[in-house]
């Protein structure tokens, strides 16, 4: 029985042109090696799978080969290429540093160094793991690294460079690995699959690089998993079915329900999947991305990012259209706000099917927005509707949007008929003037509102033009006091309430007032509740305070006034605070007044000093 050689070392690339995804690297050891510029010493760091210890070994075949070729490629027919393929090279020494991290490996290693090289130009040294070294081990290493004899050259290897210390890393020409694309990983399948004789289908082999995370050589062992599966046939079913990958059609499937609104079969969908076996967490990670292809598929420019076979780019771009661009932002918060607060929640379940129904909420949202903007602005009931007011004689009066109707106060009108008499507004602010018709008497009207001076003999005045101020001119004094003027205003319209009310009902109404604003305002409510209000006379209420800054709340004054008067039934009454006066406290300074105070609080104390014969100055 022939012995079986895993993919990974079978097509392990044995030139510079056959290392798969690391074009700039191998292009400037080429050109380093054609033009005798190579350093003594290389760094080749980044993560697993990527080619660093594959393309230390072609750089060390290379510069020993006694005849490359143009493009600086190893001929493989030298005697040094020949017991390098034949792994007898007596000029490539390879260490692995994970158990070889001993100061006694390393000075092995540097007694090594002296003896010059049998066969080529070059003695190569490859030090794999080199992060796994103790510190002894690389001061050991440093003199040897910088100042090498000329025939030897080091390169190590290490997916971890942040381990290595600087003094290394100063002494080495530094090469970062790439992790290696989907597509070339999927590129490199095809082409072992077709050298094996298996039948792969394009998405199946795609999967597998998306599941290789950038490593190649785990795409080569995922590979000989699924031909020792599946046969000479590797499907997309197969694939996602022994590698326990969540199908991308579950996905496809979940948008076009939420873009629906069918929140019934996203639960169905839901449970399809979990009763699978699916981790419900890898499900919202896998929807994450989700969405993130489906945003960049909104622009062709951002297409490429996909890293994907085109037939589902396709496939990306047709529900893309779909989706608008503000749900696919807000889709992703929901969504990345489930993945965060997942591994916190008690029911998973729930946490993640909430997710969900979210993102169906967003899409009824966004359908149901063009019904409730197409509704008509319901008028005010039991109030007079106003004209306009450029109304002039003869003229069929002109409509008014609903806002100016209910808020605009009425203009002297032009044509001698006596003024509409004002109707009362409770908002203190001046609504805008509505924008006058191209009938030329209204224009007219219009300008000799807004430019002839008042008359003395009107009746009724023409509205003053608002002020306008620079933005954040505004104080908040102003406004409370023009607050507190449209209160008054509006006080003197109403009819008079003059129910006469006794102590009680004032204490009842007042501790009802105090516990309904706790909610409100807790610091206006206990300044109010800490005394009793009194009543003088028939209409004037006296409460006492500790501070009379409590009377710029005007909100909470013109609060406190309306529940009195409703639940007194009476506006006539005067609300005079009074500031409590507090009796001055003697402060306990030295330690015989802190004594004295705790004696007139604890008398016993003095009989405890006296029979304990404790010293007076307590």
């Amino acid at each position: 029985m022939e012995n079986f050689v895993v993919s990974a070392r079978k097509y392990r690339p044995m030139t510079f042109d056959t290392v798969v995804g690391q074009g700039s690297i191998t292009n400037t050891l080429k050109n380093a090696i054609r033009n005798n510029t190579l350093a003594q010493a290389f760094l080749f760091c980044g993560p697993r799978g990527v080619g660093k210890t594959t393309c230390a070994r072609i750089m060390a075949k290379t510069i020993n080969c006694l005849n490359p070729t143009e493009t600086m490629e190893a001929c493989n027919e030298c005697e040094s290429c020949r017991a390098f393929n034949n792994n007898a090279s007596f000029n490539i020494y390879e260490l692995d540093a994970a158990s070889n991290n001993s100061v006694e490996d390393i000075r092995s290693l540097v007694d090594q160094v002296r003896i010059p090289p049998q066969i080529g130009q070059y003695k190569v040294y490859i030090i794999d793991e080199v992060h796994m070294l103790s510190a002894a081990a690389f001061n050991a290493f440093l003199k040897t690294l910088e100042e090498p004899p000329a025939y030897a050259k080091f390169i190590l290897a290490t997916t971890e460079k942040h381990k290595i210390i600087p003094t290394i890393l100063s002494r080495c020409q530094i090469f970062d690995f790439k992790r290696i694309t989907v597509d070339d990983i999927a590129k490199h399948l095809a082409f072992v699959a077709q050298s094996e004789g298996v039948a792969a289908e394009p998405e199946a082999l795609n999967i597998i690089a998306q599941k290789a995370d950038g490593a190649l050589r785990d795409a080569l062992s995922i590979f000989d998993q699924m031909v020792s599966f599946s046969g000479k046939s590797i499907t997309y079913k197969d694939v996602i079915e022994n590698l326990n990958v969540l199908d991308y059609d579950y996905y496809f499937q979940i948008v076009d329900h939420i873009l629906q609104g069918n929140t019934s079969d996203i639960l169905l969908l839901l449970n399809d999947i979990i009763s699978k076996g699916f981790e419900p967490q890898h499900f919202v990670s896998g929807m994450g991305n989700h969405l993130r292809s489906l945003l960049v598929s909104k622009d062709p420019v951002t297409l490429q990012l996909l890293e994907v076979s085109e037939q589902l780019k396709q496939r990306y771009m047709t529900q893309s259209q779909a989706c608008p661009l503000p749900f696919l932002i807000k889709a992703l918060e929901i969504n990345n706000q489930c993945d965060i607060d997942y591994r916190a929640a008690n029911n998973k379940r729930l946490h993640l099917e909430i997710a969900l129904l979210k993102m169906c909420a967003l899409c009824s949202q966004a359908l149901a927005m063009p019904t409730a903007q197409a509704q008509p602005v319901p008028m005010p009931q039991n109030r007079p509707t106003q004209q306009s007011p450029s109304m002039t004689a003869g003229h069929d009066p002109l409509p008014l949007p609903a806002q100016a109707t209910q808020q605009q106060p009425t203009p002297t009108m032009t044509t001698g008929h006596a003024p509409l008499p004002p109707t009362h507004n409770p908002n203190p602010i001046q609504a805008t003037t509505p924008q006058p018709s191209n009938n030329s008497t209204v224009q007219q009207s219009t300008v000799q509102q807004s430019t002839a001076p008042v008359s003395t003999g009107s009746t009724s005045a023409a509205p003053a033009q608002p002020t306008v101020r620079p933005r954040g001119a505004t104080s908040s004094i102003s406004i409370n006091k023009a607050l507190q003027q449209a209160e008054q205003k509006a006080e003197e319209k109403e009819e008079t309430w003059d129910s006469p009310f006794t102590q009680e009902q004032l204490t009842a109404s007042w501790a009802d007032f105090v516990n309904r604003y706790k909610n409100v305002s807790p610091n206006f409510a206990a300044a109010l509740g800490k005394y009793t209000p009194k009543l003088m006379g028939s209409s004037e209420i006296h409460f006492s305070v500790d501070n009379l800054l409590f009377e710029h709340d005007i909100e909470g004054m013109t609060a406190l006034k309306k529940h009195l008067k409703n639940s007194l039934h009476n506006n006539q009454f005067a609300l005079k605070p009074e500031q409590m006066e507090r009796p001055a406290e003697i402060e306990a300074y030295t330690d015989k007044d802190k004594f004295e105070k705790m004696v007139e609080e604890r008398p016993y104390l003095r009989t405890l000093q006296t029979e304990l014969k404790l010293e007076g100055d307590l």
